[in-house]
């Protein structure tokens, strides 16, 4: 029988919302409320109590981790995703339902959870090695890897609470996952530190996960959770809504948010809005033979086409238009500043329409996100526009067919001639 790491039955957790905040009061005003509160008392018989307004951050959520498996926990922001885990950590006391847990659990939930502030890095790692249960000689056995991980040796005896968000991830980030838990949990804390170390994180989750132990990951990174996860699990306005091998419930979950929040046709327009200096009003892919088109053949050039307007003058501002995978991932960006540089001058107000054409086989067979920016360089916003079209390319070529089976791998499909220095390998026939 298979070990179970987490088991998880009819687990619900309600909160109170939008109720009076309280403030401190003087002597004085305690003093009056005390004297006035039997008056009060006698007002209020009879009269209803005010109802409480509640939310159901999680209800009814039931399901099985087993030892040394990597769970991803997907779905919108107020799903429920870290109430699970920070009942799973022991912080939050459900309302309903249990939780069994089998096994040591290191958690890295948020910023500055499990450390205390006064307390140096050294210390700190020594406390939450205790609070684990280890022992002094284990910990000491562990001390120069997490510390030569987290890259902060110089801050190293300095109290945490001067160490930036960046540096708090990746000393706790190392803590948890270098002390040996059975179980390891991670919420979106990565996402505060830089790319490299993110990647330098993800790979040590991949290590921990090959020795064995159990991994719940909590992320919004559907690429991440889809390459480190085997098994996912997605919540909905508290609830399970769906688990399954972690690519299944990941393409679900896509598919079924870009139906509502992306434009399959090709095309869709944005509501005008005369308060921004300027603003996006539409955005269309444009095939080969000058019609609007939802998808188009790879190996055909097409265009997309912006339109938007300028609604005072602008210094400094740029368009810019990204294509990326449905799992998140930025394939390329074009701005129409990039071969016009003079164009960051200040532009004029009116209304624009702009184009830039894809070479044929820049993009593989697949379905593309595509998002576009109005914004000062490096600076700020003005208009911005996430996975506002939806695109799909095809690949018709049987030559590919056959020499791929299914579709040629990665995100590019440029045709790239190759020249053999010692004679062609093929007979003429």
């Amino acid at each position: 029988m298979t070990d179970i790491a987490v088991r998880i039955e009819n687990l619900s957790k309600q909160y109170r919302i939008g109720g009076p905040q309280a403030r401190y009061k003087t002597m004085r005003e305690t003093l009056m409320d005390m004297a006035a509160a039997p008056a009060r008392r006698l007002r209020r018989l009879g009269q209803p109590a005010p109802p409480e307004e509640t939310i159901w951050a999680l209800k009814d959520v039931s399901f099985e981790v087993e030892q040394g498996e990597v769970v991803g926990i997907i779905g919108r922001n107020g799903a429920g995703k870290t109430t699970l885990l920070r009942i799973l950590s022991r912080i939050t006391e459900p309302t309903g339902g249990y939780a069994e847990i089998k096994g040591r659990v290191g958690s890295l939930l948020e910023v500055g959870t499990g450390f205390h502030p006064e307390l140096t890095g050294r210390e700190n790692i020594y406390l939450n090695g205790a609070i684990l249960g280890m022992k002094r000689a284990e910990i000491d056995r562990k001390f120069d890897e997490i510390v030569a991980f987290s890259e902060i040796e110089k801050f190293l005896d300095t109290p945490v609470k001067r160490y930036s968000s960046g540096m708090y991830v990746r000393l706790a980030f190392s803590v948890a996952a270098h002390l040996e838990p059975e179980i390891l949990l991670v919420d979106e804390v990565l996402a505060v530190g830089d790319a490299a170390f993110q990647r330098k994180c993800l790979g040590k989750m991949g290590d921990v996960a090959h020795e064995g132990r159990t991994v719940l990951f909590v992320s919004h990174n559907q690429k991440a959770i889809s390459d480190l996860c085997e098994w996912a699990i997605r919540l909905d306005d508290g609830r399970l809504a769906d688990q399954g091998p972690s690519g299944d419930v990941v393409g679900r979950y896509l598919e079924e948010e870009l139906g509502t929040e992306a434009m399959f046709g090709g095309h869709t327009t944005v509501d005008p809005d005369p308060s921004r200096p300027m603003r996006l009003r539409s955005v269309m892919v444009v095939n080969n033979e000058g019609r609007q088109a939802g998808q188009v053949e790879m190996g055909q050039p097409f265009r997309v086409r912006l339109q938007y307007d300028v609604n005072r003058p602008t210094a400094s501002a740029h368009a810019i238009c990204y294509f990326l995978t449905t799992d998140g991932i930025n394939v390329f960006g074009s701005g129409d500043t990039d071969c016009t540089p003079q164009r960051l001058g200040t532009r004029k107000v009116g209304s624009y329409t702009a184009e830039f054409e894809v070479p044929p086989f820049i993009l593989n067979e697949g379905s593309y996100l595509i998002s576009v920016n109005l914004s000062i360089p490096f600076t700020r916003y003005l208009d911005r526009h996430d996975s506002l079209v939806r695109l799909t390319v095809v690949d018709r070529s049987s030559i590919r067919r056959t020499s791929y089976q299914h579709r040629r791998p990665g995100v590019v499909g440029l045709d790239l001639p190759w020249t053999y220095l010692d004679g062609e390998p093929v007979s003429e026939s």
